[in-house]
């Protein structure tokens, strides 16, 4: 392992919904938690081996449970890091590439697992080098925000002053720098109430900050946006999660992860814990599956009111749970599984089915060797750029290894209607218009000589165990979060609702962000303890024990 020069973040995805510090309740020196001796052993059922999944897998099974894992396609889910053939440090990450340091509840067990991780090479930042802007027919080449025209640093300036004068902006990102729960909840509730309703292009559009700009200003921020490329297929989401997104950090400093970032979930599923209880000493979540996840599930029922739950998969094979924890994607729970409709409320029935996903692609090609670092003698800039365009490709970045080393492009990530218009052609014609769009943004460069292997690529609303990319949520949504996200608190519901929890990054505050796959699933161990009538520690409370005090507003019905 290599030395990680992570940079130490300015804040951590504290709240703001649920001010509960995450990453202080695992790394606790007393533990998370435990759970009475003669429930030890007990199964529990866990469908998907996502990151949210195998964070539930891998902590149930330090406390002493046994968690079984069924999983429909690979282990990993929108963690998919596919290496190129024959070339193993040729990586396409096809779902998550970018993590901010601020998600320190996954670095934790990304740093467990010993996994490196390096600055992502985003538009203007050092690791991208040079960065070229296409919009209109115009194309700008930068090494900085400076060397762009003013009109691009007014954008960014009235973004920033909008933030401010409608959000409170620096207030309460000081407050969630300092985790003070009670000044975050004081400015973020009434943020809630009054941006519920509005999106995110509302808010821009309306913002005195861009009022007096031309609608030129507000078309150039929707193609580049504020840090990593343009954010226009996000108009049309509530205002309040792309808050989330500023306010937590997730659009700052961000990384990837060397090797890969499905190592994280593959790695929880082959290490062996430093500290767990009941289980002999070498016990892995591998070794307890005899090697392999369970296939995908077909039928869910439940014995009683308050009898086992009954898991089918596709062979037929049937087992019984003493609790059961769901981190699929929400709408497969009704068109690919039989699921018995008394298990969740109406409500909640209506919060999952109503969850918007977005859609996303990308298309990734291996290459003999970072040639985009080559200088043109003419100008002294580098032959390509990390590219942000308004046509079809709308997003190319690059990957290296060294100079000498095979590299990899992304030749195109684009998302919602972009992200259609690939959906049916095959990874060829991708591949072909992604080459005749650069073609005319870099005339004078030949990508095709350079590529060597097959191209990879993916379009993730047409995988039937995903039906999209990721959740965002749209205006009028934040009831639905608010029942989804609060689902583990069980003490309130009947009985025969009691014990299914619902986990994952679409369940969560932050959709598209592994940090909210993480916490939910937090979220769900801490409800299966208490299910299994277990509990946190006094020195270090739970998210379950806080959550009457910490927990998200209820806007009511």
């Amino acid at each position: 392992m290599t030395e990680d020069t992570r940079p130490r973040p300015d804040v951590t995805a504290f709240g703001p919904d649920f001010t509960f510090a995450y990453d202080s309740w695992i790394t606790h020196g007393d533990g998370i938690g435990s759970i009475p001796a003669q429930n030890h052993g007990r199964k529990v059922g866990i469908i998907g081996a996502g990151m949210a999944g195998m964070v539930c897998a891998y902590e149930l099974m330090k406390l002493g449970l046994h968690p079984v894992v069924y999983e429909a396609g690979q282990l990993g889910g929108r963690l998919r890091s596919q290496a190129f053939e024959g070339a193993n440090d040729a990586i396409a990450e096809l779902g998550g590439m970018r993590f901010p340091t601020s998600s320190t509840a996954f670095y934790h067990y990304a740093d467990t697992l010993g996994l490196d991780s390096r600055p992502f090479p985003n538009p203007l930042t050092d690791a991208a080098g040079s960065t070229v802007i296409d919009l209109a027919g115009e194309t700008l080449y930068a090494e900085s925000l400076d060397d762009l025209p003013p009109l691009y640093r007014e954008v960014s300036a009235a973004y920033d002053q909008a933030l401010e004068d409608h959000a409170q902006f620096s207030e309460l990102r000081a407050a969630v720098k300092a985790r003070a729960a009670a000044r975050v909840k004081e400015l973020w509730n009434p943020i809630v109430r009054d941006w519920d309703d509005r999106s995110f292009y509302d808010f821009i559009a309306s913002s005195d900050a861009f009022r007096r700009l031309s609608f030129r200003h507000r078309e150039v921020f929707g193609q580049v946006g504020f840090g990593t490329g343009g954010w226009d297929s996000d108009f049309g989401n509530t205002m309040l999660e792309i808050l989330r997104v500023n306010l937590l950090g997730f659009d700052d400093d961000q990384r990837y992860i060397v090797g890969g970032v499905q190592q994280v979930p593959k790695g929880l599923w082959k290490r062996t814990p430093d500290r767990m209880t009941h289980w002999p000493a070498g016990t892995s979540l591998q070794k307890l599956h005899g090697g392999s996840t369970l296939p995908g599930v077909v039928a869910i029922h439940r014995e009683g009111d308050t009898g086992p739950f009954i898991v089918r998969d596709r062979w037929g094979r049937t087992e019984k749970y003493d609790a059961l924890i769901s981190t699929c994607q929400s709408w497969v729970l009704s068109t690919a599984i039989d699921f018995d409709e008394r298990l969740l409320s109406q409500s909640m029935w209506m919060a999952l089915d109503r969850t918007r996903y977005m859609q996303s692609s990308k298309t990734f090609v291996m290459v003999d060797r970072p040639f985009w670092r080559d200088r043109d003698p003419k100008t002294g800039r580098e032959r390509m750029s990390v590219t942000l365009t308004d046509r079809m490709t709308r997003g190319t970045y690059f990957f290296e290894n060294g100079p000498d080393e095979p590299a990899v492009i992304c030749l195109t990530y684009s998302w919602m209607s972009d992200a259609l218009k690939m959906e049916p052609l095959s990874v060829e014609r991708r591949v072909e218009l992604a080459l005749d769009v650069l073609r005319k943004i870099y005339p004078d460069v030949d990508i095709a000589s350079h590529i060597v292997g097959n191209p990879i690529t993916v379009s993730w609303e047409s995988d039937a165990n995903f039906l999209g990319a990721f959740k965002g949520a749209l205006p009028g949504h934040y009831r639905y979060n608010y029942r989804m996200f609060g689902h583990f608190m069980q003490s309130q519901m009947p009985p025969h609702e009691r014990g299914l929890f619902i986990a994952g990054d679409g369940v969560s505050w932050t959709p598209a962000w592994v940090e909210g796959a993480v916490q939910t699933a937090l979220n769900a161990v801490w409800g299966v303890m208490n299910h299994m009538g277990g509990a946190s520690p006094e020195s270090n409370p739970g998210p379950g024990d806080l959550y009457a005090e910490h927990g998200p507003i209820d806007l009511g019905d």
